[in-house]
């Protein structure tokens, strides 16, 4: 008897340590498959380059889209978009966003790719960027002699160069300062160190008009230059994370559409986040929305710039745009939103 109670007990408690080790099993493949093959993407870790003055990122962040997505934002901001692109160069950032002026001087470095176009710059968007002047210019004729202002890195050289042609000027009849931030342009304005500036955004127009001695003479849209503008990552790590690009970039077009959809909870957003006067934002944010994806005339826009900057010298050696594009993830992500064909 005894020796049948302890061999079916042996029995009962080997069952009991199979049922156990089969259940910590089953639950220890479905933890560790979740990140990869169940619902949730896997999280993956994005520094992004960003300013004060833009939405997407923000509300991505503050309505969990880029967490929803699987991924784990960290917003790093700069005066310019086109700072922002520079620090993918000293891999401060993992993606960054810029008009194709800077975006084309990063991918013409070699090392970097376009994963979108964030769309194009319409007549209203253009409408934005006004040129400020001292008093002492009542009309583009007067601008000769004049200290001009422009943002190092952006298409701001280009814009003068097209504005001024346009009005008979010549280079050589100004003179260019490189600046690096909008803040350092009014600045240098109120102060009389330079003539002139181009601007963009609600918040310093109100500034500017507000101002003494400066008035607004023009804006983009009265000129011929319209921009596209593009998100820009490196080669690295493109290669090393499509899936996680794919994720992103549908979070960053359901925040631009969110962000359109909801004009006031932005605007609460940008006044918590960064101060800007909520009046600002609802300005702003119909005049510039993200429309993530890639056209011909996207395609266009950096052609017709490359060339520009080509022609220039800004761009040294000239290259194949086409094999600056890395646009399979977008493709996994919104594929009816890719129509440009190599």
């Amino acid at each position: 008897m005894k020796k049948s109670w302890f061999g079916s007990g042996f029995l009962l408690l080997s069952l009991s340590l199979v049922l156990l080790l089969s259940g910590c099993s089953s639950k220890g493949d479905a933890a560790a498959s979740e990140g990869t093959t169940g619902d949730k993407p896997v999280t993956l870790k994005i520094k992004i380059a960003d300013i004060n003055t833009n939405t997407t990122f923000r509300v991505a962040v503050d309505k969990g889209i880029f967490a929803k997505h699987g991924i784990d934002a960290e917003i790093v901001n700069f005066g310019t978009p086109a700072e922002g692109v520079n620090a993918l160069f000293i891999k401060q950032v993992d993606v960054a966003f810029g008009a194709d002026f800077p975006v084309l001087n990063a991918v013409a470095k070699g090392d970097y790719s376009i994963i979108a176009s964030a769309g194009l710059a319409t007549d209203a968007a253009a409408a934005t960027w006004k040129l400020f002047v001292s008093d002492t210019i009542q009309q583009p004729e007067d601008l000769k002699g004049k200290n001009l202002s422009f943002m190092r890195g952006t298409f701001l050289p280009y814009l003068w160069d097209e504005y001024l042609k346009e009005n008979h000027i010549a280079l050589g009849d100004v003179t260019l300062t490189g600046q690096g931030a909008f803040d350092e342009a009014y600045i240098a304005l109120k102060q009389g160190d330079v003539d002139a500036a181009w601007f963009s955004g609600s918040a310093l127009n109100d500034k500017l008009n507000a101002l003494k001695g400066v008035h607004e003479l023009t804006d983009m849209s009265k000129t011929t230059v319209r921009l596209g503008m593009g998100i820009v990552t490196s080669n690295d790590f493109a290669k090393q994370n499509p899936e996680g690009i794919a994720n992103f970039l549908a979070a960053v077009n359901e925040a631009s559409v969110y962000a359109q959809a909801n004009p006031d909870e932005v605007a609460d957003i940008m006044f918590k986040e960064v101060k800007q006067p909520k009046e600002n934002t609802l300005k702003d944010l119909p005049t510039n929305p993200w429309i993530v994806g890639f056209t011909q005339a996207a395609y266009d826009s950096l052609a017709n710039q490359k060339k520009y900057m080509v022609d220039t010298g800004i761009i040294a050696k000239d290259f194949d745009l086409g094999s600056k594009l890395s646009l399979e993830p977008l493709k996994q992500a919104l594929p009816e939103a890719v129509t440009y064909e190599k």
